[in-house]
This record gives structure tokens, sequence and C-alpha cells, in this order.
């Protein structure tokens, strides 16, 4: 088919108000994009008082009140003149952008879709001024306090081919609300009043961040996030990541600002993600809000006509940096740094605020005799697990039923800053290890812990080059296809550094000669044909780096205690210390939580005591 011919016409300078009426369309393409502009201007100008009013969702009015320093009336026009702005005057300032708004064509291109009236008033003068935005205007004397205010009505009402590709009145108003709660909770020291058809919608005093995240961002979010604030060089992060357990399954939950500029930056998505590989999997999405800082000459924020699109000059510095900063954060969880807020009935497990080196093997570490802490059921002597290395059971043997040790009297005597999750009182249906500690019942998914630590420290083993070998007695064989055969084959260094010692006895026959020592009481036969399974889908090296952390988590988790399995009580306190001792102990490697804490009070409002 061929394309409609069009009319010959001479190449003509566009008039003034057509060119507003395009670059309307980048920057104005629905009231929510209208309120960011007028809002970047707002803080721009220095104020920290903001009132947004919306009508039939933006769409009949907008108006953005704010108390900053005001525009002189000789300079009103300007203000409404395409590419016109106090806030560049050259190349090194465009290249040091330092504000959120600086192409001086928002106001111009409002204008140029709606009924705008802008009036203003500086401090010192007796009255405010006004300016519609139409052509050729003149400033007049008006009623108003020290600040500006932006009026604009009828959005779209000289171009209705645009307004008819709006959404619903509550669709518009919640883009709007959206912007609003972004700009507001990247300062926090600015009060925000945003209202809907006369009806006041969102209040917010000016306050600290953690109070201001909390206020707009839930508090089932500030009871399930961690703090964070590092610094390299010129980059600074800060903000609070959401524990794995506070995770959604929308992407609806993600902050981050660059220099208070909100963005949606797929590097800086990335490096988050990948902090979060270890703690959450599958098609859940973590929580944060995050603040990036650094020089504006490192940054290009004219990318995107709404701004909300940057180049960094190192990306990958600014990637790793902020990978690494979120992956500190994520590994130092810790029950205590949760945030403020109620918490739920069973809150959201955390890292234990102290860590010791993690330990090797079974589930006893090494640390110091000391007399019990009061208040504990038993000595800590018959703790002999404690003070030596005591391997699990066998699958196939037979362990003695746990009887529940006698309740301590006082939980409030325990040490809570030396034994965080405090000492075992029984195993409950062979699934879950109960304890005590001085804020009340600990409850541990003890094949989720287990999982964790055995995935930490063989992580831990082949980073450090030192992944211990079994050697076994009897060498394991097993029938395998050619595909396996070949796979043993052509990966043998790739299986050597991971632990396994495979070879090929015949075209059908492998045998398992040695498995990592941390994996001894797995089955051998299963671990091979896991490890073979991925080094055959990914290839060996592959394996070893981007697939890696994937592969041991499965063998971990193949490995680790199982249900019904009874454990003696030194044995599970032994698995609460290891949980002490290892990093991202509070999720599984699948991303669900290893333990929960259920506090006295929670107890007392279930039987209705001091009620």
């Amino acid at each position: 088919m061929n394309a409609p011919h069009s009319p010959f016409r001479p190449i003509q300078a566009l008039p003034d108000q057509l060119i507003s009426q395009i670059a309307a369309g980048e920057v104005v393409d629905r009231p929510s994009a209208v309120v960011k502009e007028l809002l970047e201007n707002a803080l721009d100008a220095g104020a920290t008082q903001v009132t947004v009013k919306l009508e039939e969702g933006g769409v009949k009015r907008i108006a953005i009140i704010d108390n900053g320093r005001g525009i002189p009336p000789d300079q009103m026009p300007l203000a409404l003149a395409r590419h016109a702005t106090s806030k560049i005057a050259s190349l090194a300032d465009l290249e040091n952008v330092g504000t959120l708004g600086f192409r001086g064509e928002a106001l111009a291109s409002i204008a140029s879709v709606a009924q705008l009236t802008l009036t203003s008033r500086t401090d010192g003068a007796p009255h405010a001024w006004e300016l519609a935005g139409v052509s050729g205007a003149q400033a007049a004397p008006a009623s108003g306090t020290i600040g500006t205010t932006v009026d604009v009505r009828d959005l779209y009402f000289n171009t209705p081919a645009r307004r008819k590709f709006l959404k619903s009145e509550q669709t518009e108003f919640g883009h709007c609300a959206e912007v609003v709660r972004r700009i507001a909770l990247s300062r926090p020291d600015v009060t925000f009043s945003l209202s809907h058809n006369g009806k006041t919608v969102d209040h917010w005093n000016a306050s600290e961040v953690d109070k201001r995240s909390a206020h707009i961002l839930g508090q089932e979010f500030a009871a399930a996030r961690l703090p964070l604030d590092e610094s390299a060089g010129p980059l600074r992060l800060h903000g609070f990541v959401g524990l794995p357990t506070a995770s959604k399954s929308r992407a609806d939950g993600q902050y981050f600002y660059v220099n208070g500029r909100f963005v949606r930056d797929k590097l800086l998505t990335h490096a988050v993600r990948a902090a979060y590989q270890d703690v959450l999997h599958g098609d859940r999405y973590p929580c944060y809000m995050l603040c990036l800082d650094l020089d504006p000459a490192l940054v290009d924020v004219n990318v995107h006509p709404s701004k909300i699109e940057v180049r960094f000059r190192d990306s990958r510095a600014v990637h790793q940096f902020v990978f690494h900063a979120v992956n500190r954060a994520l590994a130092q969880t810790s029950a205590a740094a949760q945030g403020e807020g109620p918490a739920p009935a069973l809150p959201a497990p955390g890292r234990l605020p102290w860590m010791r080196e993690p330990q090797q093997a079974s589930f006893a570490p090494q640390f110091a005799a000391r007399s019990a802490p009061a208040g504990v059921a038993q000595d800590l002597a018959s703790y002999g697990a404690l003070f030596g290395s005591v391997p699990l059971p066998a699958a196939g043997d037979a362990t003695p039923a746990i009887a529940a040790a006698p309740l301590p009297p006082a939980a409030q005597s325990l040490p809570d800053d030396e034994f965080p999750l405090g000492f075992a009182l029984a195993q409950l249906h062979g699934i879950y290890v109960l304890a005590q500690n001085r804020a009340g019942l600990v409850l541990v998914d003890m094949h989720a812990a287990h999982e964790r630590i055995l995935y930490e420290q063989l992580k831990n083993a082949l980073d450090a080059d030192a992944m211990q070998v079994q050697p076994l007695l009897i060498p394991v064989t097993f029938y395998a296809d050619p595909v396996e055969v070949g796979t043993v084959e052509e990966n043998a260094g790739a299986l050597q550094a991971l632990g396994f010692d495979i070879t090929a006895l015949s075209p059908t026959t492998l045998a398992v000669r040695a498995i990592p020592a941390l994996l001894k009481n797995a089955d051998a036969q299963s671990l091979a044909r896991d490890v073979l399974r991925d080094v055959r889908e990914f290839g060996g090296s592959r394996v070893l780096v981007e697939r890696r952390n994937e592969m041991l988590a499965t063998l971990a988790c193949h490995t680790a205690v199982r249900a019904n399995r009874a454990l003696t009580l030194p044995e599970m306190n032994a698995l609460l210390r290891q949980m002490e001792a290892t990093e991202r102990a509070d999720q599984c490697n699948h991303g669900r939580p290893t333990w929960a804490q259920l506090a006295l009070a929670d107890l007392d409002r279930l039987f209705l005591r001091g009620q």
C-alpha cells in the first residue's frame, strides 16, 4: 500500500505557540507530568511548604502553592517564555546541574495547552503580582503571601485530540498522587499537602526521613527495613532496603533517587536486584528507598525530556558501589535494625547485631565455657555440643525423643547481647525449634536455617579456594547416560574446583570418589547428578562464575537436615549459635524466613493478660 500523498509545503519557521505545543507533547503528556514539573520548580525555589490542589484528576485544575523565594514582577513574563531559566547560564552549568529543573520550557509548554495563571510575591514586596499565561499579558497587582502559586485549568482545552488519550479521573489522580509521594519521599524536610476535589487526601509535616518513609510507604515496610548509609570517594548511598520477607509481586515499592531526583535507571535497578539474588528468588521484587548522592559533573541528567533517566560517567563504578553497599546491608540484617513502628505478631526476622566467623562442618561452633546465665533451665556444661564438634546422626539412625526442657523462670535475665536467639526449649513436629530469648519466644525452621548455614559455608570455601574434599572410602557408582559421562570428561577441572572427584568407569558408569566435606552427610549420587545437570546446562566455567551460587544453593538444600529429624537440645542450641555467626541467616536460599520472634507482649494479648 502506497503512503498517502502529502501536499508540497515550503520550509518555514514554526510559530512559537505550535513549538510550545510540540514541546508539551514530550514534557506534559498527562496531568501528573504537570504536577511533577511544578513541584520541582517549587523545591528549586527553596520552598519548605507545598500545597497541591487537584480537581477531576488534574484535568480540570492543578494548583501548586509554595512559600519559596517568589518571582519579581519584571521577571514573570520571562518565566513563561520558552527556554528562559534562572538555573543555568552556560555549558558548564549544564554539565553540573544541581537543581531538579533546568531546561526552562515547562511553564511555557503548560501554558500552551492549558489556561495558566502565575501569582508570586517576593520577600519584602508590599503585595503579590499576577500574570495570565497568554501572549502579551502584563503582570498586575494581586493579593498573596510570599511564594508562588501556579494555577493550571482545563488541561488540553485547545488540543482535544490529546485529551482523548487520558484515562479515567481516578486513574489520572492516582498518577498525580504517586508523583507527589515520590517527591515528598525525597524531601522529608518539606511539608506537603495533597487534596482532590476539595478533600484533603494526604498531609506530611516536615520530619525525619525514617518517619516520612514510614508514613508514605506504610508501617509494613517500616517494620521490615534496614538502614543503609555508605560512602566511597564521591559516591554516597543512603536510605532503606526492605527485608526479603517484605518483597512484593510487583516492582511498585522501589524508589531510587540520584541527587534528589527520582529516576528509573536500568543500571541501578540491576545493581540492587543483583544484591538481593542470594536472599530473594522467583518473581518477587524487593522494596527499597535509596538515595545516591554524587558530584553533578559525574552524571548526565539531560538524557530524557522528563529527566527520569540518567547517564553516569563511570557506570561500572556506580554499579559496583551500589551492589556492594546493598549487599553488605542485607548481610548484616538485624531484628534491632528493622525500623520503627509497631511490629507484626510475627515480625520479619532479622540479622543479629554481632558477628562471629562462620564455622565448618557440624552444627557446633567453638567458644569459651562460661557459667550458666540466670534463668536458663540447664547449666551450660550440659550443652556438650557447644564446646566441640557433634556430627548429626545419619539419616537412618535412631535418635531418642526430645523432652522439653523446664521453662526458664526469668526471661529478662537471658544474655540477649551474647545469645540473641536464646536457648532451645524443644522441637515441634520435627520441623521447628522453639527457643527462649529476652524478647520472648523464637521459632526456627531448622531445615531453612541449616540450608542457609551450609550455603554460606560453601560460598566462603569456594571464594577462598579452600573447598575441603571428603574422599569416600568406597566409591559410589551409578548408571549414567552418555551425556553425563561426556560432561564429566569435558569438565573435570570445574568439578574438582567444586570439590567433586567423579570419574568414568565405563561408557555407562560413573564413580564418585570424593565430595565436598561440608556435604559429607548427603547422598553422593544425588549430589553428583545435581552438579552434573547444572554443569551440562550452563557449562563448567559459567557454573563457577555466573551460576555458582544457584548451584551451591541447590546442593545446600539437598544436604540440609530434613523435617521429622529429631534433634537433641545440644544440637538445637548449636544450630542457634551457628545462625548467629552466619551472614544472611534470616532467609533460606529461596528467600523464605528462617526464624521469627513472638514477643511476650504478643503472647500476653493472646491470653488477654493485663486486659
